[in-house]
């Protein structure tokens, strides 16, 4: 329980600097009417959906009836029933996006971006699928056709996240770029989805940020320095990345009936990435091969 205590902490000491002023704003602009406590504080609330991505559990019910309501009694003294439970879930939706902000790693220079596609439901069953209607929308990865949403993340060397966004799939990969891409400096790695000139021109001249891929076989040649040519080939670890994310941390499965509840465990998937203590890491900064 030692590792659910340290999260429980982390959370909650976040949650005390940052509640206050959140529940004002929502007062100051007619948002929120009363302020009442609940049963479970939203710390403790956050623990258990954050937990959930660190657990063997693939199904969330079973992992708060068989799990959370069995062997963690002692930890939450105040646990509702499950039903209550998805009810209180998007009330935290708000508290967890400026937590996982909170947990963004630094620029070091070397930053690499990607986009996966995250599957609502099989394409088979896209006429009739009816929860995420108005939101997710139809796109096209490197793995074909798919259903739903796109996630763009941006980390640096050592598996960090930087920025991430989530958008309809068929949205171009190429349009959240500037916005992800704010405080970052020196070189972004991506791959030939993300050729652009007039992107190339924005990111050098707004952020001094260099944006380096690889040619198209109808592009001409040009001389590339063997910095960026090694870089290149070290774009995999954003798929490391991706792939802890989609299996270890759960944020895609077609099984959800709330597009609230679904942001939600997305979000939480990724702070519970953060939390990590090993992420794929490249070493460049250590080997001597580059400079911070």
């Amino acid at each position: 329980m030692e590792n659910l205590l340290e999260l429980f902490v982390h959370v909650d000491d976040f949650c005390l600097s940052f509640l206050p002023l959140w529940e004002a704003k929502l007062l100051d602009d007619g948002s929120k009417k009363r302020r009442r406590s609940g049963q479970l504080s939203v710390s403790e609330i956050m623990t258990i959906i954050i937990y959930f991505h660190h657990s063997q559990y693939r199904n969330f019910k079973a992992y708060y009836t068989e799990h959370v309501c069995q062997h963690l009694l002692s930890e939450f003294p105040n646990l509702v029933s499950y039903e209550r439970f998805v009810i209180l879930m998007p009330t935290v939706l708000g508290p967890l996006s400026a937590y996982l902000k909170s947990m963004y790693g630094q620029s070091r220079s070397i930053a690499f971006i990607d986009s996966t596609a995250l599957s609502v439901c099989d394409n088979h069953r896209i006429h009739n699928h009816k929860v995420f209607a108005g939101f997710a929308d139809r796109g096209k990865g490197s793995m074909g056709w798919f259903y739903g949403f796109k996630l763009h993340l941006v980390v640096n060397d050592c598996g960090e996240l930087l920025a991430c966004q989530i958008t309809p799939g068929s949205l171009d990969d190429r349009k959240p770029v500037p916005d992800l891409c704010k405080g970052l400096f020196g070189k972004l790695i991506a791959d030939r989805g993300y050729i652009s000139q007039s992107l190339f021109k924005l990111l050098l001249e707004t952020f001094d940020l260099q944006l380096i891929t690889k040619l198209r076989k109808n592009m001409k040649n040009h001389l590339m320095p063997l910095m960026d040519k090694l870089l290149l080939r070290k774009r995999a670890i954003i798929e490391s990345v991706v792939d802890q994310l989609k299996n270890i941390s759960q944020i895609e499965h077609t099984r959800h009936r709330s597009p609230i509840n679904a942001f939600v465990n997305i979000i939480a998937g990724l702070i519970a990435y953060c939390h990590q203590p090993k992420k794929p890491s490249l070493n460049l900064f250590p080997s001597g091969l580059l400079t911070a």
